[in-house]
Parts: structure tokens; C-alpha cells; sequence
């Protein structure tokens, strides 16, 4: 077959970004078009600049793998949700500076925001959807009608709705000023895995486990579309801004175009080892981004959406031959249409290399050293220069991060409650990088001659690695330990707040009673007196 990625109207892999340690689990663009944020099992957030031969930063804070990333509208704040149980806030710049809340009492799977920045929604394993103040950065209210864990929420264009999906089989629609789930669709096959609504806010769609991808009219409530293109469950998928398109990641290791005017799989493109666990366009459509259990990033151009699917097939017309496309007219309202894979379907196989660019240095931002206080029931932790100083007032590089050894990729952990994590490491089982590890691959980076920029400052590096290793684990114990302390003040607090909040309703009860009956024995005394 002859090479697809040599047509100006087919994707193109523009770059791709190594620097995570495992598994990358979440992506999105900064709506200025000039950063790209990924979240990693690796518990590290990184903001790639887009311009040639600049930084990327890597964010330390959270305790746990990365579940979720977004950019705020105004693309100065960036939110991560994590299975540590918190939700961040981080300024995307050198000082990376990070605020830190209590979001849920279970691993927080996604995190979003509203389309006008003041809201996050946020989904979590305590089977609730909770939407937080921005700015405030306390809860607003929750949503409590899933009866598993909830994977994927997201706001609307307008702000009116939330959808959100989980492992109960169901997508819920809530409408945002009562609090009420006002639809439920429950027709799907296994654990809904990713839910999004369209540039217009008319439609939304959901993904499966069961690799199924489907869509939903908002103002029918009719099925419209169900395509099966995938061989194994669907990660991620994000719509085109156009909404005439939409991609999709799976474990089956490809990303899927697929072209929802025609109704049709029309590009396969085989970038990634492994599953493709994340997928974002660019806010103006011509980027998009992937991310996969190899610990890539690759960023592509669009380039299909500038002439339509049928001129692009007149171009291939040697190749295939499309059989006649399932239209919207002919699925709507009735049962769902299966699109199964077809060899019609334009495969391109790239070589994954980055032929316009090195890989960016990485500058280490965030916490070697965290003093946590408790401010109006929230956690604020101070991050430490102390990683970014060490890279820079002494004169050292910032240290260059290749590729490492990527952990199992664990995709069947919605078909089972045993299953401790859904990106899961590889001999570790709780989701963290095994010690083990990590000191194989200290091993590999002193093999290939690269030096910790500790190690240079020290005549005896082994034994202040150690020193140093033995300190961080104390601290992280400690860290534990507050935590579980702040969760038991907080459950504490919840209780007291409610023995309070039941007694103040058992004296005004006994209040009102006790006045009823004041008046009714004056009554009966002063009836008498009226008879008389």
C-alpha cells in the first residue's frame, strides 16, 4: 500500500514530547495554542511549550497517579485530579506554585472546568460528581445518584448541564440549577469509561470498555449514532471544534477519526505502543494530541478537517473503495447502527520520530519539601524552590529525561472491583512506580552517563542518595499521616456539624409545639368569658 502520510489532507505527526516515566493518563492544549499539558501515572503534571527548543516543565505534588488534566479558559490556571484524592491547581510557569484541596474520599478519576472558569467539576470511586468554586475553592454542591464509581463528568458549553458516566453502566444527565438528574441512558453493554458533549452543546457522546462509541441527541433523547470501530475498550475521545469530526483512543493501540457528517471511520493511525489511554484537539482544531501507555505525547496536524472525506477518497481511489455511508437519516431515531472496522478506512503507519526537534529539556519544578497548613478546612501546600534552585543557582543544567521503562497498562479494571487502579504499575499494584524499579532505572541512567545533579555536588553520592532516599520516605509517611489525620478531623467535623444541625431542629420543633399548645389552652380559658 503506498505511504498515506504523504497527502496534505491526511494527519501528520508533527512532534512528540518524551519525558514521563510511565504511563501518560490525560492531555489538553492551552487555549493560547502555545502549551501542552499531560498527566502521567508517573504522579507528574508537564507543560510542553509548543515553541521549538523550549523547556518543558514537570510539577510535583501529587502523591498518587494523575488522573485528569484541563487548562482553564483563560489558560492561566491548570487543574489535575489524581487517585491521591485531590484536586490541584497549578499556575503553568516557572515558579510552579500549586494549591491543594481535599476533593473526594476516593481516587478522583477526571476534573474539569466550566466554560466560563468559575466552576470545576470533578468525578470520583466515592460514587459522587462534585462541582467546586474556583476561586473559593470549596464545594458548591454534589451529585449522588451513581451506584459505582463515577469515571468522567464534564459541563456543558453553556454551563446548564453535566454529564457524567461510570462503572454502573449509566450516563447521567444533571441539569445544574436543581441538582437533579433529569435523564439517565442506560443502554451499554459494560463500564462507561469517557462521556463529552459537542462544540454546540446538542449532542454528547459516550465510550465504553466495551469499545462501543455512542451518541446522544439532547433535544430527542434519541440514540443518533454507534460506532464500533475499535477492537478493544475506548479511553478518551474529544470532538472536533467544527463538530464534524471526532478521534478516539483505545487499547487496541490507535486513534480512530472518525467523520460524523458521513458517518464513517475514516482515518486508523498507528503512533503509539500500546494502549492509547488519552486524546485531545486543540481549541481551534488544527492540533490534536495522544497520549499512550509507552509514555509518549505525539502531537499531530489536523489537516483533515480542510477538504471534505470524499475528495480525500478520490485521492486514494486506488486503494479502497467505500461502500455507501450510514447517514444520520438513516439511524435517527431508530436502533442503534453498528460501523464495524473496515479495511475502507485509511490506515497510516508513521515512523515515530521527531524529525523537527530534540527532546525539550525538562526543568523539575515542585515539592522535595512541603509544609502543609489547614486553612478554612482546606490544605494549602507551600511548594519548596528547592528543586528548581538546584538546577539553576549552582550552575547545573536542568536535567535532560529520556525514556524509561513503562509499567503494565491494567485496561480490564472496570470488568472488576479487584482491581485496584486502572493505570497500574507493573509489580507494584497500587498504582506507584515499585522501589525496585526505580533503582533499575538509576541503574540505566548511570550506564548511559548521565549524573543526578546531586551526585555532583557530593564525594560520596551513594550515601547521600541514601540519606536522602531515607528522609523523603520519612516525609511521606508523615504526609500520610496528616492526611488520614485531616480526613478523621474532617469526618469529625461532618458529624458534630450534623449532631448540631439535628438538635437546633429538635428545639425549634419542640419550640413550635410547646407554643401550639400555649394556644390552645388560652383558647379553651377564654371561650368561656365569650359565651358569658
Amino acid at each position: 500500500m503506498p505511504a498515506m502520510a504523504s497527502v496534505m489532507e491526511d494527519p501528520a505527526l508533527e512532534r512528540h514530547f518524551k519525558g514521563h516515566k510511565d504511563a501518560v493518563t490525560c492531555t489538553d492544549f492551552n487555549p493560547n495554542c502555545k502549551q501542552l499539558a499531560s498527566g502521567s501515572v508517573d504522579k507528574s503534571l508537564m507543560i510542553w511549550n509548543l515553541a521549538p527548543k523550549a523547556r518543558a516543565f514537570r510539577y510535583v505534588g501529587h502523591q498518587d497517579v494523575i488522573t485528569g488534566a484541563q487548562f482553564s479558559p483563560s489558560g492561566t490556571l491548570v487543574a489535575t485530579s489524581s487517585k491521591d484524592r485531590t484536586v490541584r491547581l497549578w499556575t503553568p510557569s516557572m515558579k510552579g506554585e500549586s494549591t491543594v484541596f481535599k476533593a473526594h474520599t476516593a481516587a478522583v478519576r477526571s476534573v474539569a472546568f466550566a466554560h466560563d472558569g468559575q466552576r470545576l467539576v470533578t468525578a470520583s470511586d466515592d460514587k459522587s460528581v462534585k462541582v467546586w468554586s474556583v476561586h473559593r475553592q470549596c464545594l458548591v454542591y454534589s451529585l449522588n445518584q451513581h451506584t459505582n464509581w463515577v469515571r468522567c463528568a464534564r459541563f456543558s458549553p453553556d454551563g446548564r448541564l453535566i454529564a457524567s458516566c461510570g462503572d454502573d453502566r449509566t450516563v447521567r444527565l444533571w441539569d445544574t440549577s436543581t441538582k437533579h438528574c433529569i435523564n439517565c441512558f442506560t443502554d451499554y453493554g459494560g463500564s462507561e469509561t469517557f462521556v463529552g458533549f459537542n462544540s454546540s452543546g446538542t449532542c454528547i457522546a459516550s465510550s465504553g470498555a466495551d469499545s462501543s462509541l455512542k451518541m446522544w441527541d439532547l433535544r430527542t433523547n434519541k440514540l443518533i449514532q454507534h460506532y464500533q470501530v475499535h477492537r478493544a475498550g475506548i479511553n478518551s475521545f474529544s470532538f472536533h471544534p467544527s463538530d464534524d469530526y471526532l478521534i478516539s483512543g483505545s487499547s487496541d493501540g490507535t486513534v480512530k477519526i472518525l467523520d460524523l457528517v458521513e458517518g464513517r471511520l475514516t482515518y486508523t493511525l498507528h503512533g503509539h505502543k500500546g494502549a492509547v489511554i488519552t486524546v485531545a484537539f486543540s481549541r481551534a482544531g488544527d492540533l490534536f494530541a495522544s497520549g499512550g501507555a509507552d509514555g509518549q505525547v505525539l502531537m499531530w496536524r489536523t489537516n483533515f478537517d480542510t477538504k471534505s472525506y470524499q475528495d480525500v477518497l478520490q485521492k486514494h481511489s486506488r486503494r479502497s473503495t467505500p461502500g455507501p455511508p450510514p447517514h444520520l437519516t438513516d439511524i435517527h431515531p431508530r436502533v442503534a447502527h453498528l460501523h464495524l472496522p473496515k479495511p475502507t478506512a485509511i490506515q497510516i503507519s508513521p515512523t515515530v520520530a521527531d524529525t523537527q526537534s530534540t527532546d525539550p529539556h525538562v526543568v523539575e519544578l515542585g515539592q522535595s519539601v512541603r509544609s502543609a497548613t489547614l486553612f478554612n478546612g482546606r490544605t494549602h501546600f507551600t511548594p519548596s524552590q528547592a528543586a528548581a534552585n538546584s538546577h539553576h543557582s549552582n550552575g547545573l543544567p536542568a536535567r535532560h529525561v529520556t525514556g524509561s521503562r513503562v509499567g503494565g497498562w491494567m485496561g480490564d479494571e472496570s470488568t472488576s472491583r479487584a482491581g485496584a487502579s486502572v493505570w497500574s504499575q507493573t509489580g507494584d499494584g497500587g498504582g506507584g512506580r515499585g522501589r525496585r524499579q526505580e533503582e533499575e532505572e538509576e541503574e540505566e541512567e548511570e550506564e548511559r552517563g548521565q549524573t543526578h545533579p546531586l551526585g555532583v555536588l557530593s564525594s560520596h553520592p551513594s550515601s547521600l542518595d541514601s540519606i536522602l532516599r531515607h528522609i523523603v520516605q520519612q516525609l511521606d509517611i508523615l504526609t500520610q499521616t496528616v492526611s488520614v489525620l485531616e480526613e478523621r478531623l474532617t469526618l469529625t467535623e461532618d458529624k458534630l456539624k450534623e449532631c448540631l444541625l439535628n438538635q437546633s431542629q429538635i428545639l425549634k420543633g419542640v419550640r413550635s409545639s410547646g407554643g401550639r399548645r400555649r394556644t390552645a389552652s388560652e383558647e379553651t380559658s377564654i371561650s368561656p368569658e365569650d359565651t358569658d
